[in-house]
């Protein structure tokens, strides 16, 4: 009755098939960390809740009925629904334990611990599973007990005051805190698989939203911390690089170049402004002299920007070897030749069994397809992997009977 869960790796198996992890999660970072473990092979089994699941299921309905967001994140995994406030979905689960790897959850402040799920009460009842917690503001410390969300985190962590221009701050516009962390859970909990693999030591991972975005946060925090002031915001303008933003163009295509160092300020004063005296002009000499005439440097380009439509521009740019590229929206960034002629999208089904295109995984490994398999309907899989923990179907109907499942 207790024995592992077998794995099911795919036709190919990735570089992590064989490796079992079980997860509670639900919104965006957890399950960003663990669909990255899919996508190398390993069998994620989701437990969400009886009756609507991972809440995320619901945040719209876009994608012919599903979320976008349980889309992009969910696909080549099995769900299980499972009610852990009862005797019987509770054991369920230490069934799924005792089988598996790695243990992933980013519960309520303090629910993992009221479950018994905390990485010490986990060391002794499965002493080589590897624990990841995905938390608000950290397992400890002042802030422990409060929820945190994306733009909450954003916040917090002075990204908003960065973000916008002038006229006002403004969110990052994908879930960038949620990002970082799950980033940092997905390269942990592969250190700890590493470190148990190649030791035998057993580690437990805990990565908080908040210190994931204070990491991506380093830059500006020393800017500000030894500069006694933070870096302005300036919407696509760099707040410490200049030029380096947007300018509209006659047809009124916005274009975005950069401007890294002096040879490239050269090459932009002598091919494209047409302006060779400027590289030797003290006002523009340095980067940082540019930066403190920025108001100058742009009017400059701004006028040389309205005399040519954004085609010509960015031909101009390409041929003086200043990066560039246009403001793409987002049906532009869909239409992408780079996305396309690499073949960089691939059809995935998801509930209801509509097929739609999912970007590959970012990280090419030679020799190794991705894993790129359906995304799982709510319970989906709850009775095939409780017959695989040895529950008869007469069990199974127990437990559905008695709202376990």
């Amino acid at each position: 009755m207790t024995e592992r869960p077998e794995a099911r790796p795919p036709a190919e198996a990735g570089p992590l098939a064989g490796i079992t992890v079980v997860s509670i999660e639900q919104a965006v970072a957890a399950p960003f960390a663990t669909r990255q473990l899919a996508d190398l092979g390993a069998r994620v089994i989701k437990v969400e809740r009886p009756g609507g699941g991972d809440f995320a299921r619901r945040y719209d309905t876009t994608v012919h009925g599903e979320s976008s967001y349980f889309v992009w994140l969910n696909r080549s995994k099995e769900s299980v629904t499972l009610d852990l406030k009862t005797d019987a979905g509770r054991a369920v689960l230490e069934r799924l334990l005792a089988g598996a790897d790695v243990f992933v959850q980013n519960l309520a402040p303090g629910a993992a611990i009221r479950l018994g799920l905390g990485a010490p009460a986990l060391a002794e009842r499965f002493p080589t599973l590897i624990p990841c917690a995905i938390t608000g503001y950290g397992s400890s410390g002042p802030w422990a007990d409060r929820k945190a969300y994306d733009l909450l985190v954003q916040c917090q962590t002075g990204l908003v005051s960065l973000t916008g221009n002038e006229h006002g701050t403004a969110r990052v516009g994908v879930s960038v805190a949620d990002i970082a962390a799950g980033m940092y859970a997905y390269s942990g909990i592969l250190t700890a698989l590493f470190a148990r693999a190649t030791t035998g030591a057993v580690r437990a991972v805990e990565v908080s939203l908040f210190e994931a975005l204070a990491e991506w946060m380093s830059q500006p925090a020393y800017y500000t911390r030894f500069g006694g002031t933070q870096p302005p915001r300036i919407g696509t303008q760099h707040a410490t690089i200049a030029p380096y933003g947007a300018y509209t163009a006659a047809d009124g295509k916005d274009v975005l170049f950069s401007i890294q160092n002096e040879r490239e300020w050269a090459a932009l004063c002598e091919r494209f402004l047409g302006l060779p005296g400027l590289v030797a002009d003290p006002r523009f000499a340095t980067g940082s002299a540019r930066v403190a005439h920025r108001t100058e440097v742009n009017a400059i380009v701004a006028e040389r920007f309205g005399e040519l439509d954004g085609a010509v521009a960015m031909a101009l740019l390409d041929e003086a070897g200043i990066a560039n590229a246009g403001v793409n929206d987002v049906e532009d960034f869909l239409a992408h030749p780079v996305l396309d002629e690499r073949d960089r999208w691939q059809d995935v089904r998801i509930p209801g069994g509509a097929l739609v295109p999912a970007l590959l995984p970012p990280a090419d490994l030679s020799g190794v397809a991705p894993r790129m398999d359906p995304v799982p309907a709510a319970g989906e899989h709850t009775d095939s992997i409780l017959a695989e923990l040895g529950y008869s179907a007469a069990d199974i109907a127990g437990l559905r009977a008695g709202h376990s499942i």
